[in-house]
């Protein structure tokens, strides 16, 4: 699915699923998205016989760092809920969230990235300020089980 090119992609056309299955189901679209890092564990190995004094580095257990989802408040409760259905337990709080990126013309996805076994893991709001002009923005940070890139 991803399609290579000479140019950059803007990052500013992006629909989010959130494993509803339909990005324009989501009551409100996201203003931004932060996608994860990726790292990987290093273990040292040597065997007790070998002939340098140096380890082996072999790739160890792979870490995701969270997703986290902006948008301005609406008054859907959407992800409110979903972060207390996390919060009450429900083993179906676990979601595969898809983040599309869009070519300039917005009739096609140029990479998808998938984050499976996702789940809400903070929820919060930006500042009331009475003197501020400024969009009132929730946001919701996701914990991620696995990530792929198409």
């Amino acid at each position: 699915m991803a399609q290579q090119r000479n140019n950059p992609y803007h990052g500013y056309n992006f629909l989010v699923d959130l494993g509803i299955g339909d990005s324009d189901s989501v009551q409100a679209g996201f203003s931004e998205v932060e996608l994860p890092d990726i790292n990987i564990d290093i273990i040292e190995y040597r065997n007790g016989n070998d002939k340098l004094s140096t380890p082996r580095k072999l790739p160890g257990l792979a870490h995701y760092g969270n997703l986290v989802l902006h948008r301005g408040v609406l008054g859907a409760l959407d992800l409110y809920q979903w972060i207390r259905q996390t919060a009450d337990g429900d083993p179906n709080a676990y979601r595969t969230v898809r983040v599309s990126l869009l070519n300039e013309d917005r009739s096609a996805s140029v990479l998808v990235w998938i984050f499976q076994n996702a789940f809400p893991v903070q929820y919060k709001f930006s500042s009331l300020a009475a003197q501020a002009s400024q969009v009132l923005v929730e946001t919701l940070e996701l914990a991620v089980g696995d990530m792929r890139v198409e």
